[in-house]
């Protein structure tokens, strides 16, 4: 596994994606950094971190086959194997928020963001930023956030963390015909999961629902007040806290 250490980047995904445009990369590359001045997360949202005190990395996976795992197979699988570090590390009661916020008694641990690049071939590449609140634990003007160290008072290493992630992340990778269950993993580990949860749309609306599943194609099912089942994209409603 090839490390690339940085003080500090703007985003770790931006540099990652240069580099793979420059020069040929080892796949499961990973580039770390100490503090990114504009780490982006799902929908423009800003990635706050101090100085040293978390993990912020992306890492590279090559030539993904579209015909046997999909840009949303690989999104659950990410945030699996977010999980599935927690768990093997410190603290293995992690939750998923849809779609790939990590949470840890009700607050938000870490982030996801996947940026994929489709080739003619039918295969694409991904470059996947993964920040995980370690070792930070001052999140002034940030109420719904927290940090490994402040949940478990365990001091945690971020190249050690990144090694891990990056280990649970082939497991999953190596068997991608095993889809069925990755998301039966998933939505196991979905945040809120048979809950009821108040919801806002695109247009402002705030509603209640019972979160019942993501789908194989990244969709949250809902079961809302006229006793049906409604499926919501990404960018039409958000979970409020």
């Amino acid at each position: 596994m090839t490390i690339i250490k940085l003080d500090a980047i703007d985003s770790t995904n931006d540099y990652l994606k240069q580099l793979s445009k420059e020069k040929v990369l080892e796949n499961y590359t990973v580039v770390m950094a100490n503090e990114q001045t504009g780490g982006k997360g799902q929908m423009g949202a800003k990635w706050h971190s101090e100085h040293g005190k978390n993990l912020l990395m992306s890492v590279l996976i090559k030539d993904l086959p579209l015909d046997l795992i999909s840009v949303f197979d690989l999104n659950a699988a990410v945030a699996v194997a977010a999980i599935n570090t927690l768990s093997m590390s410190c603290y293995p009661k992690g939750k998923i928020k849809w779609p790939n916020d990590i949470m840890a008694e009700n607050k938000k641990v870490g982030g996801i963001l996947v940026e994929n690049s489709f080739k003619p071939n039918g295969t694409f590449n991904a470059v996947i930023g993964f920040g995980l609140n370690l070792n930070q634990t001052n999140f002034e003007n940030l109420p719904n956030a927290s940090s490994i160290i402040s949940i478990t008072g365990k001091e945690l290493a971020m190249e050690a963390m990144a090694k891990l992630y990056v280990e649970m992340l082939q497991q999953l990778m190596l068997q991608p015909e095993s889809t069925i269950g990755l998301w039966s993993t998933y939505n196991n580990l979905l945040y809120k999961r048979a809950k009821a949860v108040d919801f806002e749309d695109i247009n402002g609306n705030r509603f209640m629902a019972i979160v019942k599943k993501v789908t194989t194609d990244g969709k949250l099912a809902l079961l809302q007040n006229d006793d049906k089942i409604h499926h919501y994209e990404v960018k039409e409603i958000k979970m409020l806290f």
